[in-house]
C-alpha cells in the first residue's frame, strides 16, 4: 500500500486534488470570513423614488375620492320634477276631478251555438285576430252524419219524383189515346174517365215527391250549418285577453251546472271602442255637460296627460253610491291603454280664446311652488346648484299649476322644498328623482 503524506493541516494529500493556501486553511481566517462589516455602504436600487412617488399618489388620489364622497352625502337631498311646456291654445280649467276605469265598448266571450267536445284551439292571450278569424274547432262527427243522413234522404226522394214522372208519361200517354177512342165510340165513357183520373194522380204525386226533393235539399242545406256551427269564429276584430276552453274539454252555449263544461271559447276586445266610466257624485252632477273637455291620467302612466271629451252622462243614480255614471271618449289610440286599468279625469271648462301673442307657459307640479318673501318661487337644480325663481302662476289643472313666467320647458324644479334651501345652495339629486327627470344633474 503507498503511504500518504500528512501536511499541517493534518489532511492526507491526493493525487488528484488541488493544493489549498496554507493561510485560507486556517481557522481564525474562516471566522474573519463570517463576520458581518456594517461599515460598508448600502446597496443601491433604482426602484425606491418611484415606488415611494406611486404609494404618495394613491393615497392621494383615496383621499380625494374619500372627500368627494363624504362631501356629496353631506349635502342636502332633494326630489324633482321636469316642468313640461305648453302651447299657446284655449285656457281651459278643472271644474271637477273623479277617478274611474277603462273600459270595452265591444268586449265579447265567444262560444260554440252546439254543444260539442273541442277539437282544436287556435287562439292564445295577447293575439290580435281579424273578423271571421277561425278561434277553435269542434268535433264534427254528429254533424257528418247528420249531413249524410240528409243526402241520402234527397237521393231517394229524387228518385222517388223521377219514378213518378215515368209513370206520369205513361198516364198521360194512357189518357190521350182513350179520348180518340172514345171520340169514336170504341170505349166507354167510364173508361175514358179512369184514365184521365189516373193522369191526374200521378200529377199530384209528382207534384208532392218534388215537394219532397225540396224538403230534402233544405235538411241537407241545415246539415251544412250544423257542421259549420262546428267551427267559432270570431265575431269582430281584437285582441284575446282570455283563453277559456282547451282541447278534448266539451263547450256548451247553455251551463250544464257543473264544472266539467264550459260555455266560451275565450274572450275578444275591441281595443278601438275603449273608454271611461266614471262615477260623479250626485251633488256634482251639474258640471258636467255632453262634450265637455276632459284630460285623462292613467294611473300607470301618471305623466302621460291624455285628452278626452265626455260622451253621454247615463240617465239614472246609484242610490247605495249616490253617483251617476258619466261615459269619457279618449281622444288617443295606445297600446298602452288596455281594460280595467285605473284612470283619473279632470273635467274642464270651455276653451276660451287667448290674446294674441300671448306666451306659452310650462305646468310643474302644484309641490314644487313655495313662499318666500311674499312671492311664489321655485327652486331649479341646474349643475348640482340651486337657482331661486320668481314665478307668475296661471291655472290650477289638477295636481299641477300652469307657470306663465320663471320658468322654462325642461326645467328640473325641487318637490316640497325645505324652508332650510337657500339660493346658489349645493344639493344632491335623489336617484329616483334623477332618473324620472332625465338625468338632471348632481354633484
Amino acid at each position: 500500500m503507498q503511504s500518504r503524506r500528512l501536511d499541517r493541516s493534518g489532511y492526507a494529500g491526493r493525487p488528484h486534488a488541488p493544493t489549498m493556501s496554507p493561510r485560507m486553511n486556517q481557522p481564525a481566517d474562516l471566522l474573519h470570513q463570517l463576520r458581518i462589516d456594517r461599515s460598508a455602504p448600502p446597496p443601491s436600487s433604482s426602484r425606491g423614488p418611484w415606488l415611494a412617488l406611486a404609494v404618495v399618489g394613491a393615497l392621494a388620489v383615496a383621499g380625494f375620492v374619500g372627500w368627494k364622497l363624504l362631501r356629496g352625502h353631506d349635502l342636502p337631498q332633494v326630489h324633482v320634477a321636469t316642468a313640461t311646456a305648453i302651447g299657446n291654445g284655449a285656457s281651459s280649467a278643472s271644474v271637477l276631478d273623479a277617478t274611474g276605469y277603462v273600459t270595452a265598448r265591444r268586449e265579447a266571450t265567444v262560444s260554440a251555438k252546439i254543444t260539442g267536445k273541442v277539437k282544436e284551439v287556435f287562439i292564445e292571450e295577447g293575439q290580435h285576430i281579424p273578423e271571421g278569424f277561425v278561434m277553435a274547432t269542434l268535433d264534427p262527427v254528429d254533424a257528418d252524419a247528420q249531413k249524410s243522413l240528409a243526402q241520402a234522404q234527397l237521393a231517394a226522394a229524387r228518385s222517388q219524383a223521377d219514378s213518378v214522372g215515368a209513370q206520369l208519361v205513361s198516364a198521360q200517354a194512357d189518357a190521350t189515346r182513350m179520348q180518340e177512342m172514345a171520340a169514336r165510340q170504341l170505349v166507354s165513357r167510364s173508361q175514358l174517365d179512369q184514365s184521365v183520373a189516373q193522369r191526374d194522380s200521378l200529377r199530384a204525386q209528382l207534384a208532392a215527391a218534388r215537394h219532397s226533393v225540396q224538403v230534402a235539399s233544405d235538411n241537407v242545406r241545415i246539415a251544412d250549418i250544423g257542421i259549420d256551427n262546428t267551427v267559432v269564429r270570431a265575431p269582430f276584430a281584437g285582441v284575446v285577453i282570455a283563453k277559456a276552453a282547451q282541447v278534448g274539454e266539451i263547450v256548451s252555449p247553455f251551463s250544464a251546472g257543473g264544472g266539467f263544461t264550459r260555455t266560451g271559447i275565450g274572450t275578444i276586445v275591441d281595443m278601438d271602442s275603449l273608454e271611461v266610466e266614471v262615477d260623479v257624485n250626485e251633488s256634482y252632477i251639474g258640471r258636467v255637460q255632453p262634450q265637455m273637455p276632459v284630460q285623462a291620467v292613467l294611473d300607470a302612466y301618471p305623466d302621460w296627460k291624455i285628452p278626452a271629451e265626455v260622451i253621454a252622462i247615463i240617465p239614472t243614480a246609484d242610490r247605495s253610491k249616490a253617483t251617476v255614471k258619466v261615459r269619457i271618449k279618449l281622444n288617443s289610440k295606445d297600446a298602452r291603454i288596455v281594460p280595467d286599468m285605473g284612470v283619473r279625469v279632470s273635467f274642464l271648462e270651455k276653451a276660451s280664446p287667448v290674446v294674441a301673442n300671448a306666451k306659452a307657459g310650462v305646468l310643474v307640479p302644484a309641490n314644487a311652488i313655495v313662499q318666500r318673501g311674499g312671492s311664489d318661487v321655485a327652486f331649479v337644480v341646474s349643475g348640482g346648484t340651486l337657482q331661486q325663481q320668481t314665478l307668475k302662476l296661471g291655472r290650477t289643472l289638477g295636481d299641477d299649476r300652469e307657470v306663465l313666467s320663471g320658468l322654462n320647458g325642461g326645467d328640473v324644479v325641487v318637490l316640497d322644498p325645505d324652508a332650510s334651501l337657500k339660493n346658489g345652495e349645493r344639493v344632491r339629486v335623489a336617484s329616483d328623482a334623477s332618473d324620472a327627470a332625465g338625468g338632471a344633474d348632481s354633484p
